[in-house]
């Protein structure tokens, strides 16, 4: 009984050993550095077919039968510059610093501060003077509660304002017009008041 299954048997183990799954064929490290190396060369060879050849371009300019024209260079305008004078009239707007230097001759004014606050003061010339000079006073600090700066400006007529802090975190301005007439001969006095400045 038992030679009549074995056959059998033998048959069954060959078809499922031929049936069942298959182990995955490995390469040998050899193989893998060959397999590697010839395509990267294959990569080389493809880039350099890719680059294009440099074929020359004939010229398509032809030269002009006529003369082109020359250009001759103009002189360049000269600038007048001047000096000025106590007769010149200003020019352009009076929004910048005042030009103390050359403003004419100054005069001295005392700033007092009677407003019981830190007064941030400026002076200011809108208008011209007699030598074309107007703009913002430079310089000037601001003034604790009751004090006090001298202060050297040209002959004009000031727009005065400042900007007032009160200890207790409120503020205020106040403003007024000084006019500075040189040739007199007392210092004027001008005091910064709540809402006013004023020349007693």
């Amino acid at each position: 009984m038992l030679k009549k299954l074995l056959p059998v048997l033998l048959a069954i183990t060959i078809l499922l050993t031929a049936c069942g799954p298959q182990g995955t064929p490995t390469l040998a490290p050899a193989e893998v550095e060959g397999t590697a190396i010839s395509a990267a060369w294959t990569i080389v060879a493809m880039t350099q077919l890719a680059i294009p050849t440099a074929t020359p371009v004939p010229p398509t300019e032809t030269p002009s039968p006529t003369p082109l024209p020359t250009f001759t260079p103009q002189p360049l305008p000269t600038l007048q510059l001047s000096i000025p004078t106590a007769t010149k009239s200003a020019t352009g707007a009076c929004d910048g610093i005042l030009n103390m230097a050359e403003a004419g001759p100054q005069s001295q004014i005392r700033v007092e501060n009677e407003s019981g606050g830190t007064a941030t003061f400026s002076l200011y010339l809108g208008k011209p003077n007699a030598f074309a000079q107007c703009g913002f006073v430079p310089g000037l600090s601001p003034l604790s509660k009751n004090g006090s700066v001298i202060v050297s400006i040209p002959k004009g007529e000031y727009y005065a304002y400042a900007l007032i802090a009160y200890p207790n975190g409120s503020s205020s301005n106040a403003s007024g017009y000084v006019n500075n007439r040189i040739g007199d001969n007392h210092m004027f006095v001008v005091k910064i008041k709540k809402e006013v400045i004023v020349v007693p």
